[in-house]
Formats: C-alpha cells, sequence, structure tokens
C-alpha cells in the first residue's frame, strides 16, 4: 500500500473519532506528504521549525501544521505566522517568546503545555508545580497571544506496557488538575497529546485526544 492508503486504512480501523491523527513526516519529502494529503488527511506534524517552515510554502495552505519537537526560542519566528499548534512549550520562557512572535504576526498562537511524564531524562518537559507557578503569575495573564489548548507528554522508550500506562495516567491526572485550577472557563482547553507509532493504542486508551504517529504511515525515517 502506498501512504494516501495506509493513511486511510489507519484512521478507519486504529483511530476513534474523537481522536486527532497528526500524521508524523518529520524526514519526509514534500512529494510523499503530497501524497498523504490526497488521501484527504491535512493534519501534518514537524519537529524542526525550518524544515516546517519550508514545507509550508511549497505545499497547499489548507495544511494543518502542528511543531512536535523541542522548540528552540529562537526559531519560533519561522512558524508563528502560520502554525496550527505547538506541541512542546517547556518553560514560561518560551511561553513568552511565541507570545511576542504571535503579537508581530497578529494572531492568537494555540500551544499545549509539554510535561516531563517518563523515566528518561533526556526528555523535556514541565513538571506540575513549575508550571502552576508560572500560571498563577499576572506575567502569563499578560500574555495575549498564546492560547494554551491542552497539554503533551511523552512515554519511556520501553516495551514495558504498564510503565507507559502508568505515564500515561499521569499525564491525563495533569491535564484534569490544570483544567480544574486554571481553565475551567476556558473551553479550547481540551488537548491531551501524547502516543506514537510504538504506544499510541495505549495512549487512546487512557484518554489521547491527539495522536502523533510517523512511522506506521511513512514507513523508516529517512536521514
Amino acid at each position: 500500500m502506498g501512504v494516501s492508503d495506509n493513511i486511510k486504512q489507519f484512521l478507519k480501523t486504529e483511530i476513534p473519532e474523537n481522536v486527532k491523527l497528526i500524521a508524523v513526516s518529520k524526514t519526509k519529502p514534500v512529494e510523499t506528504i503530497l501524497e498523504a494529503y490526497q488521501s484527504g488527511h491535512k493534519i501534518f506534524g514537524e519537529n524542526k521549525a525550518q524544515d516546517l517552515a519550508s514545507k509550508y510554502e511549497q505545499l497547499p495552505k489548507d495544511i494543518e501544521w502542528h511543531m512536535i519537537g523541542h522548540m528552540q526560542s529562537n526559531k519560533v519566528k519561522y512558524i508563528a505566522p502560520f502554525v496550527s499548534l505547538i506541541h512542546g512549550v517547556d518553560s514560561f520562557k518560551l511561553l513568552k517568546v511565541i507570545n511576542k512572535e504571535g503579537e508581530k504576526n497578529k494572531r492568537k498562537i494555540d500551544c499545549l503545555l509539554q510535561f516531563h511524564i517518563a523515566t528518561e531524562e533526556t526528555k523535556f518537559g514541565l513538571d506540575l508545580i513549575e508550571a502552576s507557578k508560572f500560571l498563577t503569575t499576572e506575567e502569563f495573564g499578560n500574555l495575549e497571544y498564546v492560547n494554551i489548548c491542552g497539554v503533551m507528554g511523552m512515554a519511556t522508550f520501553t516495551e514495558n506496557e504498564d510503565t507507559i500506562r502508568t505515564e500515561f495516567k499521569e499525564l491525563v491526572h495533569i491535564f484534569n488538575e490544570l483544567k480544574n485550577i486554571f481553565f475551567a472557563n476556558n473551553n479550547s482547553f481540551k488537548e491531551i497529546s501524547m502516543g506514537m507509532s510504538g504506544d499510541y493504542k495505549i495512549a487512546i486508551e487512557e484518554g489521547a485526544t491527539m495522536v502523533r504517529i510517523g512511522s506506521l504511515l511513512f514507513g523508516i525515517r529517512n536521514y
């Protein structure tokens, strides 16, 4: 099967209607993404800002682009004019930069707060105490060009399903705490982005509203 058929089949058999599939197109050429687009799917994720900006320029403008990788502050300017959602906001400093770039582009930028739920130290992310500290500040309240839509997290890379499930449960707990305390009146705070090719089924079972799938749709990565 080609990429287009893969996506159609995956959406039909693997993804419930209440879960959004982010087709992770990182490392894939424009031609492959265009083939995927022909399936009717229009939501793609990239992990490098400059690659994302380049692909945005070359591909149809009704594509919904998600920035799913670690976001460096000095790279926000490349994607601020068009990005649909930034998944990996892991510091207040970064959030302030996104707000600044949103103001320059006269648009409010949707973001997810990334939390560190894995045992691996190499993964990025906030903890609940850290996030709660800046969410209570007047400075956060004055950010007019960012919209916090939910949370994102990456589980430990392991074959131990109990570990993965526990970590996803932790992210859902964090989401519920933030919703109840800080975002009870914000209807757009509703997204839980978790689960990739190896663990998306567990993520969906535990309450993911977005899954980020690459290799199962596109095959192995191109480097």
